[in-house]
Parts: structure tokens; C-alpha cells; sequence
């Protein structure tokens, strides 16, 4: 889970494997650092140079890993409090900015736009750090899905779920019918496309799942994490 990986980061038994577990924890948050900074009024420029010294003045100067408190709640909440501090003291940014490694803590120099997930123009700058965790994630359990229906043979299942789920939601179209899809991909009947996409959801759901109690301290919270994605979700696709 990802508050064993803390606790494994805060033994601190062995300092090269805790910087790397440290650096995948960086990896994983960044994105929602930056769309916070760039929803509180950045450009993209000073987005980029805020979120390095963010990570590093704060995440790492002040090991805010080590001393995270799983007694406290989710770590990704922890996470937003401290920046929200952060940048309410932002006249700390010229020391930091003499402080930071070359090249910073994290590589954005190549940072593309399309890299970054936009979110909703209606939502505060909480909500865009959370629906940028969120898109990285939803990313990353669509391929994990997508790759594991390749290996399974399931490749048809896939494609049928990518044009009657996902297609429509991503190019904001309607979705083809099933008899479409069948006629499409040679499927004999509605029902068999039908269980296809059902196969698939399923998949998504429990991989889902599965992601999320690795981020959660108890079982019960699950499902709570769980709904807030989906509200999350919905209430970026509500405008």
C-alpha cells in the first residue's frame, strides 16, 4: 500500500532504496502539484518552477514523507495541505529557487501540454490537484486493462469496450449502437457485444478497486475513495 511504502521511506534502513521509493512518490504527484499551481493563477513557466521547489523545500527539506502520519488520513491529503501552506508562503520562492539542484528534483523541461490533464474550467484549485491524480491514475488502469485483455486474448473485448465507452466520453460523441459495433467487428449478436463491454467494465471496476486500497489505510475506505472518484468525475463532466 502506499502508506507501507511511507513506512518503509521512514525506517529509513536503507537510504539508496528509500530515495528511489521517495522518487516514485514524486513521480505519482506531481502532475497535481502543478495543475494546483497553474488553477491558483501560474503560467506555465512559474507552475514548473514552483512545483520544484515545492518538492524540494517542502517534500524534501522538510521530509514531509518521514514524518507523514497515517492517523492523520490519506497522504494525498497531507499532500495538498502542505502545498496550500506553501503557496500562502510564497515569498520563501527566491531562497528555494537558490537552493534546488540543477535541473530540480523532477524532470519538466520537456513538460508537453497534452501531458497534463486539463481539468474543468469550473473547478477550484483543490479540485484540478485532485482530478489530475485522478486522470493519472484513470490512465494508468486503462492500460494496465487494455494490456492485460491483449494477453488474455481478449483484444475484440477491448475494442468493443474502447468505441462504446470510452470513444464517446474522450471525443465527447455519442456512442455507436451495439448493432453497429457488431456489424464493425463481425460479432454475431447484440448480447455477445453486450458481454463483451460487461467483461471489460468489470476488469476496469476491480483493477480500480484494487488500486485504491493500496492508498488506504482500512478496507471500509474503499468504497469511500471509490465514490469521490466517481463523484469527482461526474462533476467534471456536469458542465
Amino acid at each position: 500500500t502506499e502508506w507501507s511504502v511511507i513506512d518503509q521511506i521512514r525506517s529509513g534502513s536503507d537510504a539508496p532504496s528509500s530515495m528511489v521509493l521517495i522518487n516514485d512518490l514524486l513521480k505519482r504527484y506531481w502532475k497535481p502539484v502543478y495543475c494546483y499551481l497553474r488553477r491558483k493563477g501560474a503560467d506555465n513557466e512559474r507552475a514548473k518552477d514552483l512545483t520544484q521547489g515545492f518538492f524540494q523545500e517542502i517534500v524534501l527539506g522538510r521530509s514531509l514523507v518521514e514524518q507523514a502520519d497515517k492517523s492523520r488520513g490519506r497522504f494525498r491529503t497531507l499532500l495538498l495541505t502542505a502545498l496550500q501552506q506553501y503557496v500562502a508562503g510564497i515569498h520563501r520562492k527566491e531562497s528555494t529557487h537558490k537552493r534546488m539542484p540543477r535541473g530540480g528534483v523532477i524532470a519538466l523541461d520537456q513538460l508537453e501540454a497534452d501531458e497534463i490533464p486539463e481539468a474543468p474550467a469550473h473547478f477550484s484549485p483543490e479540485e484540478s490537484f485532485h482530478y489530475a491524480w485522478a486522470a493519472q491514475l484513470l490512465d494508468q488502469l486503462l492500460e494496465e486493462v487494455e494490456a492485460k485483455c491483449r494477453t488474455e486474448g481478449k483484444a475484440l473485448h477491448w475494442q468493443v469496450f474502447h468505441d462504446r465507452v470510452l470513444r464517446p466520453i474522450l471525443e465527447n460523441a455519442p456512442a455507436p449502437s451495439l448493432a453497429e459495433l457488431c456489424q464493425k467487428h463481425g460479432i454475431e449478436s447484440v448480447s455477445q457485444a453486450s458481454n463483451m463491454i460487461v467483461t471489460v467494465n468489470r476488469r476496469f471496476r476491480a483493477a480500480l478497486k484494487r488500486h485504491i486500497r493500496r492508498l488506504v489505510v482500512q478496507d471500509d475506505d474503499v468504497d469511500e475513495e471509490f465514490r469521490e472518484l466517481i463523484e469527482l468525475f461526474a462533476r467534471g463532466s456536469a458542465r
